[in-house]
């Protein structure tokens, strides 16, 4: 058993392709599942499905509220429910769940196609141009609005926001990660003030179900729904982006699967869950072990940071045979972990395979074909896929 850090394993910070992440978790699992990097403040890198499955399944042991993800970004203070443990994370979960629910996300579904139909029709009159930054991001801001019940100063404010935030984490620039989050911090504030002065149905709005919500007789502390709002403000936006990056590029080298789905569309749900596990968007959601601990053989110490590479653990031979392939209706697609698992598990899962779906389903009805169209940008972490995905369109009659 190793006791102390070795040499580095994995550097993270190494330039990326479309592929090459791929590549390295493939090499890490089959020669050194459980990586250490000095990178991002130090880390370990858990890569084999079983070992990221058991902590997610352990929060007792691995614990949430000292770093949730590699590199560690909250600087602005502690949002709940993702920066908090069981029980203290429960009462926000409980206000936030309802609202997600299959029931309430398949009642917006008319809602989330006309908004990707308004976005992608500029798209597709140019015949090309960013499917990310010039459709998906667009869309999902403006969907997460409407659920947000957003008045149209704090939309137009969230899509300039939510984006700034996000570049700034991708830059792992602190002082601009810090500028950007007050900015959130700022909206959401403004709305805790709105929905207090003109309070909605908690069944209906998210501000209101936190400031409804009662924890042992007393309010939530408004402090913390205003945390809980900065974080629901941000975290449903970019993976959705990436993952419509990755399906377009991967159905642009996929000609045959393109066509297939465009001509059968009920196998679109089929195919987004093994995108999902194909092409998992989230790779460094972190953990921390409350004592020191052995996985795989290698000593990891007590607070010491371990990133949950998702997006290896889905690769895994051991899981998934013939990882790197797409296999349409894949027998045991729905034990991938791209959404987490645990207390954790991703409370936006319904409305972001919604988005999904909807979208894709309206990029097959509207084209004939596909290509990429220059050079593909990729995210460092914590995400893992495209920002940046130019593509030509020939667009259906």
């Amino acid at each position: 058993m190793q006791t102390k850090h070795p040499e580095q394993d994995y550097d993270p910070l190494v330039k990326e392709t479309f592929d090459t992440a791929h590549l390295e978790y493939a090499r890490l699992r089959a020669q050194c599942p459980v990586a250490h990097s000095e990178a991002l403040g130090g880390f370990w890198a858990l890569t084999r499905y079983a070992d990221v499955q058991r902590v997610f399944s352990d929060p007792a042991m691995f614990i949430t509220s000292v770093q949730n993800v590699v590199p560690k970004v909250a600087f602005s203070g502690r949002r709940p429910p993702l920066h908090f443990d069981p029980p203290e994370h429960t009462p926000y979960r409980s206000a936030l769940n309802p609202l997600l629910s299959e029931q309430k996300i398949a009642a917006l579904e008319p809602t989330i196609r006309s908004c990707i139909r308004a976005e992608l029709a500029p798209l597709l009159a140019r015949g090309h141009g960013d499917v990310c930054g010039d459709f998906a991001s667009i869309f999902q801001v403006k969907v997460f609005s409407i659920w947000m019940n957003l008045p149209a100063a704090l939309e137009a404010q969230l899509a300039e926001a939510g984006p700034a935030f996000v570049k700034a984490v991708e830059s792992a620039d602190p002082d601009k990660m810090k500028e950007t989050s007050f900015v959130l911090y700022d909206m959401a504030r403004a709305l805790v003030a709105m929905r207090k002065a003109e309070p909605m149905d908690p069944a209906l709005d998210p501000v209101s179900s936190f400031l409804a919500v009662r924890h042992e007789g007393a309010p939530l502390p408004e402090e913390m729904v205003v945390g809980a709002i900065r974080q629901v403000l941000v975290v449903g936006i970019v993976a959705p982006m990436i993952m419509i990056g990755n399906m377009v590029i991967h159905l642009a080298r996929h000609k045959d699967l393109q066509a297939q789905l465009r001509a059968d569309p009920t196998l679109i749900p089929a195919a987004v869950e093994e995108f999902l596990r194909l092409y998992t968007p989230y790779r460094g959601f972190a953990r921390t072990a409350r004592a020191d601990v052995e996985i795989g053989g290698r000593l990891i110490r007590k607070d010491e940071a371990i990133a949950l590479i998702m997006a290896s653990a889905n690769r895994d031979e051991e899981v998934f045979p013939e990882p790197d392939r797409f296999i349409l209706d894949r027998p045991n697609i729905r034990e991938h972990l791209a959404f987490g698992r645990g207390p954790h598990y991703c409370a936006g899962t319904a409305l972001a395979r919604k988005e999904l779906q909807i979208a894709l389903d309206e990029l097959l009805k509207a084209t004939r074909d596909w290509d990429i169209d220059g050079e593909v940008l990729m995210s460092p972490f914590p995400e893992l896929g495209p920002w940046y995905v130019p593509a030509r369109f020939e667009v259906a009659a």
